[in-house]
């Protein structure tokens, strides 16, 4: 009670009471985190050298996994809250950026598309370059004429570059046209299918020959003039130019005979063919020049009639041959 008494009457006076704990003797913390670091090195030896270890991690990473997709679960319903509650605003955006990088894509894939398209068309000009015993000029289709009762072309060769009035156009198919007008470095080539141009052919498989005139009716197709009832002609029946008048190579395609009507009430049959070159869609040609043919000057183009007599006489044999060629106008034309 003595004892009692002593620590009330001291709390009463204000005196700590003293806590015995404080004074207990234990081990101290250094030799206890040294034991702790000794134990965990003959662990970790023990463990890389026997292996003894493995199923205990194997354990503990099984049953720890649900711990691992609790901590993640924050995680994947924050990204499935974005996902739901996503704004249209970003969503038209998106589908906006989607189809800028299509219609891009799809350019890009046209651009090839059509370089494939024209290397090929490149390659079949040089292959049919090798069947035409003279010299060759490369062109190209620059502008249609927009007369439509003229079917015409202007291809990028001109006097500068040794053309003149008269030389055939050629594409990898067949005859194109010819030229008709010869400017500095420019020329405007009068097509097959023109009415008012006539070219020379002959039957591939028979030699039978006639005259193919651009048809009045039909804008793409020929028609063969003065063919009589006993020439020999079929359809699917290959035209090649014939050479007569010297202004076209000869044997060179010119078109394929598509019909043949006969009438015994007429003096001439009717036949139509379709040109060979593609006339229409072709953009890479070549002018078949003359053996010596060298670029002449503008002056002798622009002003022809300026010297006389000595400039007819100076123009090119084709020149001649080819008016001589073109038809005068029927009494149909009329």
């Amino acid at each position: 009670m003595a004892g009692y008494g002593y620590n009330f009457r001291s709390r009463q006076r204000g005196t700590p009471a003293i806590d015995n704990t404080l004074f207990i003797k234990g081990v101290a913390l250094e030799y206890r985190a040294l034991t702790f670091i000794f134990l965990s090195v003959c662990i970790m030896f023990a463990d890389s050298r026997f292996g003894y270890l493995e199923k205990v991690r194997f354990g503990l990473g099984f049953a720890t996994a649900p711990v691992y997709w609790v901590a993640d679960v924050p995680t994947r319903v924050s990204l499935w809250i974005d996902d739901v509650f996503v704004s249209r605003t970003d969503l038209l955006q998106e589908n906006e950026l989607l189809r800028e990088q299509l219609l891009i894509s799809r350019r890009e894939l046209q651009l090839v598309e059509s370089l494939t398209s024209e290397n090929n068309r490149l390659l079949e000009l040089r292959e049919a370059t090798q069947s035409i015993g003279g010299k060759v000029l490369p062109a190209e289709i620059i502008n249609i004429s927009p007369d439509p009762y003229s079917k015409r072309v202007l291809i990028n060769k001109g006097a500068r570059d040794g053309v003149v009035i008269g030389q055939a156009l050629l594409d990898a198919n067949g005859l194109m046209g010819q030229v008709h007008e010869v400017l500095s470095y420019t020329s405007w080539v009068l097509l097959v299918t023109d009415f008012h141009h006539v070219t020379p052919v002959e039957v591939n498989r028979n030699g039978e020959r006639a005259l193919a005139r651009g048809s009045r009716t039909t804008a793409s197709e020929l028609e063969l003039e003065f063919v009589t009832q006993t020439q020999d002609m079929r359809a699917g029946d290959l035209l090649v130019s014939s050479g007569m008048g010297q202004v076209y190579p000869k044997n060179y395609p010119v078109a394929e005979i598509i019909s043949v009507y006969a009438d015994a009430g007429q003096d001439f049959a009717v036949v139509k063919a379709r040109p060979l070159a593609q006339i229409a869609s072709t953009r890479h040609v070549m002018v078949v020049l003359e053996k010596e043919t060298a670029p002449i000057e503008d002056s002798s183009i622009r002003d022809p009639a300026a010297a006389g007599a000595e400039a007819d006489a100076s123009l090119p044999l084709p020149v001649a041959q080819g008016q001589v060629i073109r038809l005068a106008p029927t009494p149909d034309d009329r």
